[in-house]
């Protein structure tokens, strides 16, 4: 249509705007609804926009995409359950980085196309020909490496998450050099690519970043997995804006841009909760996969600790003035967040005062646990951040963990030998009594054991998240057994 190819500018402005008011939205939990709207129409801007003004398009190809791709992204939003959605958004950062990748390697090629073609023929079909300027290979040099990384560590961070036997962590004196030598390597052909267009270094960098990507990420711990998703997000983002550049749309530009920046100072963000620097995640050996060098094999069956029932924790929680409610992937991986909302409203009809106490890198992405508690329809007012709730602890009767470890474990301030030692926690051994719910003794995701799991405070519950709770609101409203 001429009107939207005249005006394309105005619609890619319109939705560089609704991109920005969507990042907005996303800011909080009240706000995020409208955010995720505005971010729809702006995609769907961008999208009909960009069909209209591409030259020479081959329309079925385009539309058989579209559809196919909507078919298997609405499938999965339907079926995908809440306990799978970090490892769902790690695939579909891989799926932004191999996009990058393909678009790349496509105008390459085109451009290789219409250089064997030669200017004569070209001008005589009435075609216009100008050969890849500087910028553009270095766009491409950079919007291809950047997407190749992404796309294989955002693979392994998927297969990691979702368990899956091919992703195992590596480790060993052999791993930095090997990441050094891949990286060098990649460097060097991209750079022979950028001074002289070869197509053989163009390959070679290509493959190289698709290992480095694997062999970066491998190494890196279960406790730093929030981070890394939060990053690869920020690389998706740079890597399509990189092919924006390439293809020329200003779009594409400002909505990697958009996602690049905000996935980077989120990332700053974990890394402070976390008091670790993002060089010390990546390439610093993981914070996790191993016990903690000061915890002897079999420390954790030596220790005392003081289980008790669904029961005790109901008549406690039911006598007590204000309660805290401290979720981790536990919850999560029993899908307890509606039996936790109906524990909570229980409680609050006998006046007790109940809230919810969130970890910026609690659960398996960020964000993870503020997600299944909108799920679960918790009322904004009660969740609150680390610093928000901290200050609190001492006066609180009765502090709930529901399967969180290394973000409640006192280690990250009392023991210097731990590798959490000065990570922010929340700070859960300090109220008056602490009861948690986990299957088992095990240690956390990190691989550390929790000192306050053996606090003389600490009550352990052991079973399935969910039936635990339903079994602790049925002892309060008295129709348990």
């Amino acid at each position: 249509m001429e009107f939207i190819r005249e005006y394309a500018d105005w619609f890619y402005l319109i939705g560089a705007v609704l991109f920005i008011l969507t990042l907005r939205g996303l800011s909080g939990p009240k706000t995020a609804i409208a955010g995720n709207r505005y971010g729809m129409i702006a995609m769907a801007i961008a999208v009909v926009t960009t069909f209209f003004v591409a030259e020479n398009p081959v329309v079925w190809m385009i539309l058989a995409a579209m559809a196919a791709g909507a078919v298997v992204g609405i499938a999965r939003a339907r079926t995908v359950p809440m306990t799978q959605m970090p490892e769902t958004v790690a695939l579909m950062h891989s799926l932004v980085g191999l996009a990058a990748v393909l678009i790349a390697v496509a105008a390459i090629i085109h451009n290789n196309k219409l250089v064997e073609l030669g200017p004569d023929l070209l001008a005589a079909n009435g075609v216009t020909f100008h050969e890849m300027s500087k910028v553009h290979l270095f766009e491409l040099f950079v919007g291809c490496f950047v997407g190749a990384i992404t796309f294989t560590a955002s693979v392994f961070a998927y297969g990691k998450l979702a368990a899956k036997k091919w992703a195992k962590t590596i480790s060993g004196s052999w791993v930095k050099p090997v990441q050094a030598l891949i990286f060098i390597a990649m460097l060097a052909a991209g750079i022979h690519f950028f001074l002289t267009g070869s197509m053989t270094s163009f390959w070679a960098m290509t493959g190289l970043a698709l290992a480095f990507g694997w062999v970066w990420i491998a190494p890196v711990g279960g406790g730093d997995m929030p981070v890394v998703v939060s990053l690869l997000n920020s690389f998706s983002g740079w890597a399509a804006a990189g092919i924006g550049f390439t293809l020329e749309n200003n779009m594409l530009i400002v909505a990697g841009s958009l996602v690049g920046s905000s996935g980077a100072i989120l990332s700053y963000i974990m890394c402070k909760a976390m008091n670790r620097s993002i060089i010390n995640v990546l390439f610093g050996g993981a914070m996790g996969g191993a016990a903690a060098p000061t915890v002897a094999a079999g420390a954790q069956v030596q220790r005392n600790y003081r289980s008790g029932s669904a029961d005790d924790a109901g008549f406690l929680m039911s006598n007590a003035d204000s309660v805290v409610i401290v979720p981790g992937y536990g919850m999560a991986q029993g899908r307890a967040q509606n039996a936790v909302k109906e524990l909570a409203n229980l409680l609050k009809e006998q006046g007790v005062t109940v809230r919810f106490a969130i970890h910026p890198v609690a659960g398996r992405m960020p964000g993870h646990m503020n997600v299944l508690l909108a799920e679960a329809d918790v009322p904004y007012e009660d969740i609150l951040e680390m610093d928000e709730i901290n200050s609190d602890f001492p006066a609180t009767d009765v502090v709930l963990v529901i399967g969180a470890n290394d973000v409640v474990n006192p280690a990250a301030k009392d023991d210097p030998n731990s590798p959490i030692y000065g990570m922010p926690i929340l700070e859960a051994h300090k109220a008056r009594t602490i009861m948690v719910i986990k299957r088992s003794m095990a240690t956390g995701y990190a691989g550390l054991d929790n000192d306050l799991f053996y606090n003389d405070k600490t009550m352990m519950i052991f079973g399935d998240a969910k039936k635990v709770v339903e079994d602790m609101t049925k002892a309060i409203n008295g129709t348990g057994h």
